[in-house]
């Protein structure tokens, strides 16, 4: 199931999450309100709000914008690092997703807001993203790579909260393989994950090592974009998710 905006402007994801999962920490309005404030607070720099997409953001961004770039973040990359245990997988088979760790670099896509909506576009990734304290917003310096040639922006980037116990670390990726085919939450598997995302860095010119690799060992077991829909657990029920990227 794909998520929609409309799922995060009336908060309803957010709301049965928490009845669902009352095991679960999940952050109030009032605090995801003031989270977003004081992360406003620190923009390190007057004039436009940018935000780096590395995952669903570039397949699904949601928001409304007005200018899309190619980008560089340098000094964090992409992986499989968070546990999902609504989006893509479920309390008793975690599924997989990506964030930012640190080291190494990414390209993805940088995001310029609508001026006059930045706040309220970020309150809807705040509720995608922020729910569950997996990730932490950081103001980051990525170089784009269109546009204007070389042009260093500040941009919003969600990177992994190493503190969180959804962090899984460094997973090896015979681990990840099984998790790709074997997880499935309320928006599906990590393998659709996986190739979205592949997809969506294709269409701008990205080639992602880490990220071809799995796929190719998915296609040599079966999966494809085509059924990557499908766990093989038919135990598995999804429920309503937390948030991920």
């Amino acid at each position: 199931m794909a998520l929609t905006r409309a799922d995060f402007e009336d908060d309803r994801l957010r709301m049965q999450f928490r009845a669902n999962h009352p095991e679960f920490t999940v952050l109030s309005e009032a605090e995801l309100e003031a989270s977003l404030e004081s992360t406003l607070a620190e923009h390190p720099a007057p004039g436009p709000i940018w935000v780096f997409g590395y995952g669903s953001l570039i397949w699904n961004p949601m928001v409304h914008y007005v200018e899309r770039r190619l980008a560089r973040l340098a000094g964090f990359h992409r992986r499989f690092c968070i546990w999902s245990k609504a989006y893509r997988g479920t309390p008793q088979q975690p599924g997989l997703v990506l964030g930012l760790d640190s080291g190494g670099a990414c390209r993805g896509v940088a995001y310029k807001l609508v001026p006059e909506l930045a706040k309220q576009e970020l309150m809807l990734l705040w509720r995608r993203e922020m729910v569950s304290n997996a990730y932490r917003a950081r103001w980051v310096k990525v170089s784009t790579m269109d546009g204007k040639e070389g042009e260093e922006v500040h941009a919003l980037a969600f990177v992994v909260n190493r503190s969180n116990p959804g962090y899984a670390g460094k997973v090896p990726i015979e681990k990840v393989m099984s998790v790709m085919t074997g997880a499935c939450g309320h928006a599906g598997t990590p393998a659709e994950y996986l190739f979205e995302t592949v997809k969506g860095l294709q269409a701008h010119g990205v080639r992602d090592a880490y990220l071809l690799e799995i796929k190719k060992r998915l296609a040599e077991m079966g999966c494809t974009p085509s059924n990557a829909h499908q766990s093989d657990n038919p135990s598995v029920k999804p429920k309503i998710s937390a948030t991920e990227s």
